[in-house]
C-alpha cells in the first residue's frame, strides 16, 4: 500500500559494495547478496570503486583481488589510507589458495576468501566481519558489562 503513495519504507539492510571486473561474476555475487537481505552496489573498475565506496559508505566492501585490468593491491590501499573508508571491513575474494601466495597487506583485511567458494560460507563471514568491526568502533565497557551481570 505505502508504495501507491510514493513512499518509500527506509530499509536497514546492511550495505555490501562488490568490486571486480568479471561482469557475470558480479551479477552473480549481486543476485546471491540480494537474495540473503543486502543490499549492493557494485562497480567495476578501481576509480567506480573509491567514488562509489565514498558515496555510498557500505558497511562491507567485497574486493575482487585477480582483476588483470586494474590492481586490486592497490586498491586495498587505497581503502586503508582514505580517512573516510579505513574502517569499513574489506573482504578479499581472490584464487589464491596458499598462504605465500597471499600478500602481507591482503592479511590485514577482515577476511580473505579464496574462489570457489561455498555462497553459506561468503554469508557467514560477511556477518563475523561486520559484527567485528561493530566491536571495533564501539567497543564493549567491561565493567558496565560486569554489572549487569550481577
Amino acid at each position: 500500500m505505502l508504495g501507491l503513495f510514493g513512499v518509500r519504507r527506509k530499509t536497514s539492510l546492511a550495505k555490501i559494495l562488490v568490486v571486480g571486473d568479471e561482469p557475470d561474476f558480479i551479477s552473480i555475487l549481486e543476485y546471491r547478496l540480494k537474495l540473503a537481505h543486502y543490499a549492493v552496489v557494485t562497480a567495476s573498475g578501481k576509480k567506480a570503486g573509491l567514488e562509489l565506496a565514498v558515496a555510498e559508505e557500505p558497511d562491507l566492501i567485497l574486493l575482487d583481488m585477480d582483476m588483470p585490468a586494474m590492481n586490486g593491491q592497490g586498491m586495498l590501499e587505497c581503502f586503508r589510507t582514505d580517512p573516510a573508508l579505513k574502517d569499513i571491513p574489506v573482504i578479499v575474494l581472490a584464487a589464491r589458495h596458499e598462504d605465500e601466495d597471499i600478500v602481507p597487506s591482503v592479511r590485514g583485511t577482515s577476511d580473505y576468501v579464496t574462489k570457489p567458494f561455498d555462497f553459506g560460507q561468503l554469508v557467514d563471514r560477511i556477518q563475523a566481519a561486520m559484527q567485528n568491526a561493530k566491536h571495533q568502533k564501539y567497543p564493549v565497557n567491561s565493567v558496565t558489562e560486569t554489572r549487569k551481570e550481577t
